[in-house]
């Protein structure tokens, strides 16, 4: 079975030959910087209690973090978007494994900040057997310590791509999170974390996996 990173990895080839350079070398200065800016030193990490939260559904339902954990371990990975295309590999990768996590006992879900209509297409256009959560305003993903503000200087590349955060998003603060991911034991206490502001970066599923077995 082909890995993430290796998804990744073709997919970082296929945009070398497709975007200019100049673009790239902006892109890749503003990861530098967000790396520099240490906001993964102020992250949750493992053995952190996650903070409770209780969150519409792609569908308006509420889920919450405490009655998933009455049953289950819970595996959450914050993404910025459906726009993002390491995003959709990663959630394409997931869902892949979902049955294997399900059968450790875990449940799956996925928190972004767009609004529920766009978290709803990105569902069905990856047929993702698992719930995808709507943080307005990135509360939660601020409660784990994730958020930043996406630069100016990616703003007008953003743009030229088609992406609209802030119409994606319902409000014009750029703000998004850092990928992440998260193993909740049903204690609350996390049990393991995966957190890189380098947004090219995602946790493995099978290293989940083997954290879960």
């Amino acid at each position: 079975m082909k890995t993430l990173s290796a998804a990744i990895a073709r997919y970082n080839e296929q945009k070398a030959q497709k975007v200019p350079r100049e673009t790239l070398d902006i892109m890749d200065e503003a990861t530098r910087a967000l790396l520099r800016a240490g906001i993964a030193d102020h992250s949750l990490r493992s053995g952190d209690r996650a903070p409770g939260f209780e969150l519409p559904n792609h569908l308006g339902e509420s889920r919450s973090l405490s009655s998933m954990l009455e049953h289950s371990t819970v595996v959450l990975t914050f993404y910025r978007g459906g726009w993002c295309p390491y995003c959709n590999l990663e959630l394409n990768a997931l869902q892949q494994r979902v049955a294997e996590m399900e059968a450790l006992g875990a449940i799956l879900v996925a928190i972004s900040p767009e609004q529920p209509d766009r978290s709803l297409e990105t569902r069905e256009r990856h047929a993702l057997a698992f719930d995808v959560l709507h943080d307005q305003g990135n509360r939660i993903a601020e409660r784990f310590g994730l958020v930043f503000t996406l630069p100016e200087s990616l703003r007008p590349i953003y743009q030229s791509f088609g992406i609209d955060i802030p119409a994606y998003n319902g409000d014009d603060s750029f703000r998004l999170p850092i990928p992440a991911t998260y193993i909740i034991g049903r204690d609350g206490v996390i049990r393991h974390d995966f957190v890189d502001p380098d947004y090219t970066r995602r946790m493995e599923p099978q290293e989940i996996i083997d954290r879960l077995a």
